[in-house]
C-alpha cells in the first residue's frame, strides 16, 4: 500500500504481475512482450497521448516524438522474473519515468508502461494461458507415468 503519492508514483512506475500458477517461462514472455510494447511506443502516438507543444518540438533533437530524445527511457525498461514468488516485474528505473507515466503540473501523463500491458493484454492472456495447459497435460502425464514429450502435440491439437 502506498504511504504518499510519491510512493504511488513509484509504484506505479512499473507493472508487477502476480501469476501464481505460471511457469517462469511464461513470466519471462511476459516480461519481454509488455517491455518490448513500451520501448516500442516510445516516440509515437500510438496510445493517443496529447500532442507535444509546438515549443516543445522545436527544442527536441528528435522533433515531434513524445517521451523521445535520447533514447535513456527506452534503454531503461526492464523486467524481472521472481520465480519463487510468481511475479513479473516491469518498469523503468529512469527517475523521471513516473513524471512520464502519470504526469506532472506542467506535463500531461504518456502511460507507456500500463498501456502496453494494457494494450498487449490478449496476447499475455494466450500466453499464461497456454503455459497452463501445458503444465497440466505434463502433470497429468507424470501422475499416468506417460511420457511428457507429447505436450506440444496435444497443445497443437487444441489450437486446431
Amino acid at each position: 500500500m502506498a504511504n504518499s503519492p510519491l510512493d504511488a508514483a513509484n509504484f506505479l512506475t512499473g507493472i508487477k504481475m502476480r501469476l501464481e500458477e505460471n511457469s517462469k517461462k511464461a513470466l519471462t514472455k511476459v516480461g519481454r512482450v509488455v517491455s518490448e510494447e513500451s520501448k516500442r511506443v516510445l516516440g509515437t502516438y500510438d496510445y493517443g497521448w496529447p500532442r507535444l507543444q509546438p515549443e516543445t518540438i522545436k527544442h527536441k533533437a528528435t522533433g515531434d516524438s513524445p517521451l523521445l530524445e535520447t533514447g535513456e527511457l527506452r534503454e531503461s525498461i526492464g523486467y524481472t522474473v521472481d520465480e519463487e514468488n510468481h511475479t513479473v516485474a516491469i518498469g523503468t528505473n529512469d527517475p523521471n519515468g513516473k513524471f512520464m507515466e502519470l504526469g506532472t503540473s506542467r506535463i500531461p501523463p504518456r502511460s507507456f508502461l500500463v498501456a502496453a500491458a494494457m494494450a498487449k493484454e490478449a496476447e499475455i492472456q494466450e500466453i499464461l494461458g497456454r503455459d497452463r495447459i501445458e503444465q497440466a497435460v505434463k502433470e497429468s502425464k507424470e501422475a499416468k507415468g506417460l511420457p511428457t514429450g507429447a505436450v506440444s502435440a496435444f497443445v497443437k491439437d487444441i489450437e486446431k
